[in-house]
């Protein structure tokens, strides 16, 4: 109950929650005799065994491997509620290649068990759907993918042609990361879809993985090779008062750090891991600014950390998830992660409510008029 309470009121500071997820012993490590190392102790502490005795960590909650996907959403849901009351939110997911990151995120195939990325969407629409009587609510969304350290609009196939519109000049869209005056990102040039349901939003987001980066390595048979960036946004307007809030749900997929040597990848496969592996150390060095309080922190080192410049040391309430293998030969790479983790623990962000009152929110609406060349009425300011 203490812990409870503890983890309440380090939310409201802005601190990041790190939770750690032990994925299961696979079929092919089963049979190789693979020794399990990582144990959870209780729901806050896990245990890693090392050449050079136990070492243990300690996160804001840990799922071992036998957690459901049920689980791990139930402890991450409230934020949902957060980012429709105007808060920027995120929920971003971290590991080795093979870890289960996109099994936590997406889910798998079959949606059987379904992971944080589309539970979130059935969430935030039931939270609307609740609410319609008291606010109106518009939900828009871009998805993107970073592969090879470019950024690029999954609503627009790779020759250029959007689901929606063909593109007449066949080149896809430039995308810009940039920050408005709240310090909220945001993805310049990308298509923005509306979708009135969770069945709509799912459907974009399926439409919108189709086009995202996979291929087969030894340490994982569909590894992704890019960071996948979901961007929900929620323009919540009260029908008490007229004020507008809006928040932002950011959902991300990181790619997986990896060796070349354990994962075999070889031209094309290797050229995107070290893409991987550099974007990541960028992260890492960010990480370890924020964590240390150092003057400059160096977010422009990477478009990965300009994607998540408010979502660390920003004004976002964050959850990262440290996925883990629990087994000796990932030793190494668990022990890299769990420290990465670690470091992220200490970062402290200044969560912030963007909400515009009435009279703030016409003004705004006037300016877009003035600025399109329509005419203004004295009745309108």
């Amino acid at each position: 109950m203490r812990k409870k309470y503890y983890n309440m009121v380090e939310d409201m500071k802005g601190k990041i929650r790190v939770f750690c997820r032990i994925r299961p012993v696979s079929r092919s490590e089963f049979a190789q005799g693979e020794v399990v190392v990582v144990e959870k102790v209780d729901d806050y502490s896990v245990t890693v065994e090392t050449p050079r005795g136990q070492r243990e960590f300690q996160f804001d909650k840990v799922f071992s491997a036998e957690a459901s996907q049920d689980d791990l959403f139930h402890d991450t849901s409230r934020l949902i509620q957060s980012a429709i009351d105007g808060y920027n939110v995120c929920i971003f997911s971290y590991g080795q290649t093979g870890s289960g990151k996109t099994f936590t995120m997406v889910g798998d195939k079959e949606q059987k068990a379904p992971g944080i990325m589309p539970r979130s969407f059935k969430a935030m629409f039931d939270i609307i759907q609740e609410n319609n009587t008291k606010f109106d609510f518009k939900v828009s969304a871009y998805m993107l993918e970073l592969y090879n350290d470019r950024l690029q609009d999954l609503f627009v196939g790779l020759a250029g042609e959007s689901h929606s519109q063909p593109q007449s000049h066949g080149q896809a869209r430039r995308v810009e990361i940039k920050r408005n005056r709240n310090g909220l990102v945001f993805a310049q040039g990308a298509e923005t879809k509306e979708a009135s349901s969770a069945q709509e939003l799912y459907a974009l987001f399926q439409q919108a993985c189709t086009n995202r980066h996979i291929s087969c390595t030894k340490m994982n048979v569909e590894s992704s090779r890019s960071h996948l960036i979901v961007g929900i946004m929620v323009k919540t307007r009260s029908l008490t008062n007229g004020s507008v809030s809006t928040g932002k749900l950011s959902l991300v997929d990181l790619a997986g750090s990896e060796r070349a040597a354990k994962t075999g990848a070889k031209d094309d496969q290797l050229k995107e891991a070290n893409s991987i592996n550099k974007s990541l150390s960028a992260l890492g060095d960010v990480i370890s600014a924020l964590s240390a309080e150092l003057p400059h922190v160096p977010y422009r080192n990477s478009k990965l950390t300009q994607v998540m410049q408010d979502s660390l040391g920003g004004n976002a309430k964050t959850i990262m998830i440290v996925n883990v293998s629990p087994c000796h030969g990932n030793l190494d790479e668990t022990l890299t992660s769990l420290n990465y983790a670690t470091r992220v623990k200490a970062i402290t962000n200044n969560v912030q409510r963007n909400v515009d009152s009435k009279e703030i929110t016409k003004l705004k609406e006037v300016i877009v008029k003035l600025r399109s060349g329509q005419t203004v009425e004295e009745d309108d300011v």
